[in-house]
């Protein structure tokens, strides 16, 4: 084992390119933990400045999954801390959608998770210790039109945390969601200021959340402060998910 109880521990983070990603691997390595993060097409460009390591992987290859795993292992050590990031949007309403947006969008957003849960507990399991947190979306709780597969893929993963925390807790291994709503991302940036203003309206708080205040709930979540929280699915949404 790593380190003491809540610092100094193996971070991998998924889909840590940029975003809410990129933000949880620097608020780990911030807390002290050594962090490696992975990528599908280009690595994050802070990330050396960061003191990360970049490992590029495809969550839909299991494969590449065990690869991004051995080279974390030989870089930093067992990965004790997953944060499962990595997703994919292809948006579209139900008739329009073919098998094939459904699936692929399945396969990255939840089966990459059960994937990545799947080789990632076995370091976790021996230690008797570890942290998963996946992260799902506020699309995951109450749906949205044309994200049928998005919504479906998300809320597969709290039924994937929920089921798996309770064969882990055992050996002192949690398993949590975090469900972001709308953040400041790329993905809002690319909006039309009418739909921006729309979603806005829609949330109590009356503001898009911070990829900062959802790095902040993962941090918490990983902690030995979070050692009593396992199963939980917690809503960063400025209330949206209320209604």
């Amino acid at each position: 084992m790593n380190g003491t109880a809540d610092t100094g521990r193996v971070a991998l983070v998924t889909g840590g390119a940029r975003g809410i990603g990129l933000a949880c691997a620097v608020a780990l390595q911030e807390a002290g933990h050594r962090v490696a993060v992975t990528y599908r097409t280009s690595p994050p460009e802070c990330a050396e400045q960061a003191g990360l390591v970049a490992i590029r992987c495809d969550v839909t290859d299991a494969a590449g999954v065990d690869a991004a795993y051995g080279a974390t292992e030989e870089a930093l050590g067992p990965v004790e801390i997953l944060v499962s990031n990595a997703g994919i949007t292809r948006d579209n309403l139900l008739l329009r959608m073919s098998e094939e947006d459904f699936t692929a969008v399945l396969d990255t957003n939840l089966t990459g998770g059960y994937r990545l849960l799947r080789r990632g507990v076995r370091s976790m399991l021996r230690a008797r210790w570890g942290r998963v947190v996946l992260i799902s979306s506020v699309v995951g709780l109450g749906g949205q039109a044309g994200q049928a597969n998005y919504a479906a893929s998300k809320a597969g993963l709290v039924g994937l945390a929920r089921s798996v925390a309770k064969e882990l807790a055992g050996r002192n291994v949690t398993v949590n969601v975090v469900a972001p709503g709308p953040i400041e991302t790329d993905m809002i940036d690319a909006l039309s200021e009418k739909r921006q203003e729309e979603i806005r309206a829609a949330v109590p708080l009356g503001r898009f959340g911070t990829t900062a205040e959802v790095a902040a709930t993962v941090r918490f979540l990983v902690s030995a402060e979070a050692g009593y929280i396992t199963g939980a699915v917690v809503p960063v949404d400025g209330g949206l998910s209320m209604s």
